[in-house]
This record gives C-alpha cells, sequence and structure tokens, in this order.
C-alpha cells in the first residue's frame, strides 16, 4: 500500500472534517445571532457541546432494537469473532465491537456506541451474499467509524444541524406573530429582512453541510478499512458486490434509476469513486480465511421491510 497516498488522502479528510464543522457551528452561531443576538451564540455553542459530551447510553441500544437485532456469539460465528478480534486489535480499540445479526434480506450494516463500548450489526443478506474476503473489508469499515470517533462526530452534527433548525423555527414564528404590525406599519417596528431569509435558509444549509461531511468521514473510513486489512481490493469488491446487489434489473432497463438524486444529496459517496480510490492503493495479500463464517448455515430471510414515514421498518 502506498504510504503517500494514504498520508494525503488522511489529512486531506480530516481537513475537509475540520472545515465542514466549523462551517456547521458557524451557521448555528449565525442564526442564533440573528435571533437572540450574543445570547443566541453562545447558546448555540453550550447546545453543540453538551450535545458532543452528553450521549445516552441506551441511544445505540434503541436503534438495534428498532431493527430488531439480536447478538450473535462466539459459538454461533467463530470466524465471525476471530475477525473482530484481529481488526479491534490493529485499530487499537479496547474492547471487541458485539456483533448483532439483522433478520432483513437488505444487504446493510452499520456500527453503534463509542471506542469503549460499541457494536456492529449486519444484516442477513450482507452474510448471505458477501465472502468471508468482502465481509472482513466491510467489518474493517465499520471497525474504522468506531476507532475514528466518526459516531461521536456525526452525532455533534446532526445536534448543530437540529439546533439551527429550532432556531429558523423560531424564527418563522416571530416573524408570524410580527405580522400584524407590519400590516399597520408601526414605524417602531424594524424587519432585518436579509437576516430573516438566511435564518430561514440555514437549515437547508446546515443539512447540505452535514451530508458533506458524512460523505468525508466513509472517505476516511474506506481508507483506514484498508490499512487494517491490508487489503483494499477487499473492501472495493465488497462495495462493487452491494451495489449490484442493491439496484437490482430496473437500474438495467433504467440507468440511473437507484440513485434519482444528485451526488451531493446522499449521505454516502459514488460507489465508483470510492472504488477507484480503493483500487489506487497497491494491494496486499488478501486474508486467506475460507472457514465459514457461522458455524451453521443462516435461514435466509424473505420477509421484506415495511416502509414508513421515516423509512423502512424491519
Amino acid at each position: 500500500m502506498q504510504n503517500t497516498i494514504v498520508h494525503n488522502h488522511r489529512w486531506a479528510n480530516r481537513l475537509q472534517t475540520v472545515l465542514l464543522i466549523a462551517a456547521l457551528l458557524g451557521i448555528c452561531a449565525f442564526a442564533g445571532q440573528l435571533l437572540l443576538g450574543e445570547d443566541g451564540i453562545w447558546m448555540a455553542l453550550i447546545a453543540a457541546g453538551l450535545g458532543l459530551v452528553i450521549t445516552p447510553a441506551a441511544a445505540w441500544r434503541l436503534t438495534l432494537s428498532f431493527y430488531r437485532a439480536r447478538p450473535i456469539s462466539p459459538r454461533q460465528a467463530p470466524v465471525l469473532w476471530q475477525l473482530l478480534e484481529t481488526l479491534a486489535e490493529r485499530a487499537e480499540l479496547p474492547t471487541v465491537p458485539q456483533p448483532y445479526y439483522v433478520p432483513s434480506p437488505i444487504i446493510n450494516a452499520f456500527a453503534v456506541g463509542n471506542r469503549q463500548q460499541a457494536a456492529i450489526a449486519l444484516s442477513d443478506g450482507l452474510l448471505q451474499r458477501l465472502s468471508t474476503r468482502e465481509l472482513a473489508g466491510v467489518l474493517a469499515h465499520e471497525m474504522a467509524h468506531i476507532a475514528n470517533n466518526d459516531l461521536r462526530v456525526m452525532g455533534l452534527a446532526d445536534a448543530v444541524s437540529r439546533i439551527t433548525a429550532l432556531f429558523a423555527s423560531a424564527g418563522q414564528l416571530f416573524l408570524l406573530l410580527s405580522l400584524p404590525a407590519l400590516f399597520f406599519g408601526d414605524v417602531a417596528f424594524t424587519v432585518n429582512w436579509p437576516g430573516v431569509i438566511l435564518l430561514l435558509f440555514s437549515p437547508h444549509l446546515a443539512v447540505l453541510i452535514q451530508l458533506g461531511l458524512s460523505r468525508t468521514r466513509e472517505y476516511d473510513a474506506d481508507l483506514r478499512a484498508a490499512t487494517l486489512t491490508g487489503d483494499p481490493l477487499g473492501l472495493a469488491q465488497a462495495l462493487a458486490h452491494i451495489e449490484q446487489a442493491s439496484r437490482g434489473w430496473l437500474s438495467m432497463l433504467f440507468p440511473g434509476w437507484g440513485n434519482p438524486e444528485p451526488s451531493w444529496l446522499r449521505t454516502h459517496p459514488p460507489t465508483d469513486e470510492r472504488i477507484r480510490r480503493l483500487q489506487a492503493l497497491a494491494p496486499a495479500a488478501p486474508w486467506q480465511i475460507h472457514a465459514p463464517i457461522f458455524a451453521y448455515p443462516l435461514q435466509p430471510v424473505a420477509r421484506l421491510p415495511r416502509w414508513r414515514i421515516g423509512g423502512l421498518w424491519h
């Protein structure tokens, strides 16, 4: 693996992360200043700090219960635990993240928690479709999110975006209550219209920055995953496999079917670009693990997730 490429990518990702977080905090503080003056700035910064420090212990358990996830024991999947223990040691994590099984045919994996106590959820579709080499790349990617404290960074970004949206909603309410004074021409009442417009659009700007931050952290997790396994092509193959399986036959008939939104509105970077970056790293010898992940075969999950307003319900 080319150390120069890794070093350059790592510092570029860190710089982008710092700039995006600074921009996000700046928008939030600006919205607070427009609404409440100097007190609004301090209120925004204090609330953002609390959002970074306070991480509810039950939040990640609630997320796992939402997906009906259940823990996987070392007896059930000894090879999976071997991979996790090796990756956790290389990532210098104090504990090995607990793997969870999600009974869903959708190919998905995500991490919750923090460096001290984390969990990695793996869907049935992921475990059934990926090879051991590809699964090692996915596990390393999620392990990288945990080691990089990405869960806390994205939690901070989400808290700042919510605070900004709260300021904007308060500004809308204030403007609505001030309409009578505007209609009757109260000379003592003035409105900073440029500030009002910026305040109303501040949540949308915050969301765009949050999405950009998410894409940057994904690139960085890919990079660290490649260093953890020493096999960037394993993760690249997994990404290609997941992309092909998720697009389906409609995307073959109608190009662009699976990604109708522009790239700057996505939480993840384009898969082709992620694969290109991984392939640019000189591959090392892949892990030679041919044993099955589980000690006994899994029964395929045929039940599809149900739709709800906020997304999918498994």
